[in-house]
């Protein structure tokens, strides 16, 4: 097998995900790589070119491709388990995965709900809350509180609550209504304010928003710190602190949507940390399985629970369901992935990391197109704009970060920006060197895709 009859046969009989498909079949304009294998960092094609994970495949992977650790887990669960339903039966992988998610995770979050992947896990707390509200006589609760430019995954109602208009637009007439807030983006600060100042005067929306609509309103929806797939947009830990607070006052639940940001990305374990704060809904996945299967968790408290404990006839129970909940192969592969935590001085170790991440990007900060790096932990943001100065951005056509992908692959690189923002979101077992790699192929392709 090589690389090129494998895209032949792809193009043949595959759709692939977030791509227009019209793509890979014009000469040059987007690459498709054919991997044969994983190793740390690595990923490799059929000839043998390397390419440096710079993105986790697409956030999953925290300790490297073709982890022991993990390996061996898997492969011992594959010889007792490897699926039963866990409706009316149990197994130990997921006993042992939630007591420890429990451990892990802020009080008072017991319960672990689990699903098949990130969009399903908020499926499952928006329809909990609801019906956690009509349980309790509250029927008229029913609307979601967002913020703009969030997105909380492609099914009907992860899309309802996301407010980036590339991928909810085409579907808008499929829509939940929610109520849209604008967030706290550090990105559109004014001259003289710091994070944490947008954060407040931004807070006062969401204040005003909860007061008029509280008693309509069943939950708001975050992305704790970091909103991802809208472009690595970040916020102050000040609008959690003042969310939480809110939330309770107004009687609302908080949803903390942590499935790309969970695990270590933020610097902290999870990113709900840094306000201090405890959500309604702890919502995982991604890098829950160490990026090796699908699985998604929702914690939640004894009183959501609670709310559905009663005689089979009033009909109060939450009647949800996947296939593959609580599979014991990838919650095998969860408690791994956790032992490495706890074996391991992971967060301390990124914590260096990130340092040099910060360090390696520095010196784009001058480019006459770039608008700003950002960080938080072991994320990081490079934006291109056209105008520096008044931070206009590049029209969206000319595909800017397609150029850097590209770059990217030429330099055995899978950088894969959003737009107009290149970012890091590597495995944990980069090493610095590998770091300094990434920043300078990214320089060579902004100067590619701005011309200087």
């Amino acid at each position: 097998m090589d690389s090129n009859t494998l895209k032949q046969r792809d193009h043949a009989a595959l759709w692939h995900p977030c791509t227009q498909m019209k793509d890979y079949e014009e000469e040059g304009v987007l690459p498709m790589l054919a991997i044969r294998r994983g190793e740390g960092v690595w990923l490799e094609d059929f000839e043998g070119k390397r390419y440096l994970d710079a993105v986790s495949s697409w956030w999953v992977n925290l300790f490297g491709h073709a982890n022991p650790v993990i390996n061996a887990a898997i492969r011992d669960q594959l010889e007792q388990l490897e699926h039963v339903i866990l409706a009316g039966c149990t197994h130990e992988p997921v006993v042992r995965l939630s007591e420890r998610l429990i451990a892990l995770t802020p009080e008072p979050l017991t319960r672990c709900f689990f699903a098949d992947n990130g969009s399903a896990a908020v499926e499952v707390a928006l329809k909990m809350s609801f019906h956690y509200w009509r349980n309790r006589g509250h029927p008229e609760k029913q609307r979601f509180i967002c913020l703009t430019n969030s997105y909380h995954g492609e099914t009907l109602g992860a899309l309802s609550v996301g407010a980036v208009d590339l991928y909810r637009s085409t579907y808008a007439p499929l829509m939940l209504p929610v109520i849209t807030v604008p967030g706290p983006d550090c990105f559109e600060r004014e001259e003289g304010e710091t994070c944490t100042d947008v954060a407040r005067r931004q807070f006062e929306l969401m204040e005003a928003t909860l007061a008029t609509h509280a008693h309509e309103a069943a939950a708001v929806i975050i992305e704790p710190l970091v909103q991802c797939a809208g472009g690595m947009r970040m916020h102050d830990p000040e609008y959690l602190r003042l969310l939480r607070d809110a939330c309770d006052r107004h009687g609302v639940h908080l949803i903390a949507d942590e499935i790309a940001v969970g695990f270590g990305r933020t610097g902290t374990m999870f990113a709900c940390e840094q306000g201090p704060i405890a959500p309604d809904f702890l919502l995982l996945s991604k890098g829950l399985t160490g990026g090796y299967l699908p699985l998604a968790v929702a914690l939640t408290t004894d009183e959501v629970y609670d709310a559905f404990y009663d005689d089979y006839e009033k009909l109060n129970a939450f009647l949800h369901s996947h296939s593959y909940t609580g599979n014991p192969l990838a919650c095998r592969a969860a408690l791994a992935t956790l032992d490495i935590f706890e074996n391991e001085p992971v967060l301390e170790r990124n914590r260096i990391l990130a340092e040099h991440i910060a360090k390696a990007l520095a010196p784009l900060r001058d480019h006459p197109n770039v608008a700003e790096v950002r960080q938080t932990g072991m994320i990081a943001a490079v934006e291109l704009v056209q105008d520096k100065a008044s931070r206009t951005p590049f029209p969206w056509q000319e595909r800017r970060g397609l150029e850097i992908y590209r770059h990217g692959l030429e330099r055995g690189a899978l950088l894969r920006p959003l737009g107009n923002v290149s970012y890091l979101m590597p495995p944990y077992v980069i090493t610095e060197d590998q770091i300094g790699f990434l920043a300078e192929v990214m320089g060579e392709g902004i100067e590619r895709a701005t011309g200087c």
